[in-house]
């Protein structure tokens, strides 16, 4: 019975404990990599629609693809639709960093790769550090990124 109740003990914990992991980056490069398989088959237009409308293929829990011009102009935004037609590029995050200029100047440089900054995870509602992952797909930049927590 001991054993019982220590191994529904571990369970439990594993169970919570994994709830609370932070976010693989394999899943950002899997969401980025749908979106380009995507608007590879119908086009920037359809992909910039579907994220727009919250199609859940593109999003999945904190973790959703957006869309940006290579001039900083926000095309597409699942979470904040305000976003939208803006360029942010001189906005800093939480500690001083312009992260959408290194998104930007990492998709004209390198053409993909990660990007560290402080953002608010939308869903635990709380200031947290995030690495983006970017491919850039001619105009314009895919991006996913994950949360690690504060």
């Amino acid at each position: 019975m001991k054993l019982l109740k220590l191994l529904a003990a571990f369970l439990f914990m594993t169970h919570i404990s994994l709830a609370w992991a932070d976010d693989n980056p394999a899943d950002a490069i899997a969401m980025v990599d749908k979106g380009l398989a995507y608007m590879q088959k119908n086009g920037k237009d359809a992909l910039v629609q579907e994220i727009n409308n919250k199609n859940p293929e593109f999003m999945n829990g904190a973790i959703y693809l957006s869309v940006r011009g290579l001039d900083g102009i926000m095309v597409a935004h699942p979470i904040n639709p305000k976003l939208i037609g803006k360029n942010m590029l001189d906005l800093p995050d939480a500690d001083g960093k312009y992260f959408r200029k290194d998104i930007v100047a990492l998709a004209k440089s390198k053409g993909k790769g990660w990007v560290d900054y402080r953002f608010n995870n939308p869903v635990t509602k709380q200031m947290e550090n995030k690495s983006t992952y970017i491919v850039r797909s001619n105009d314009v930049i895919l991006e996913a990124g994950i949360y690690k927590g504060k």
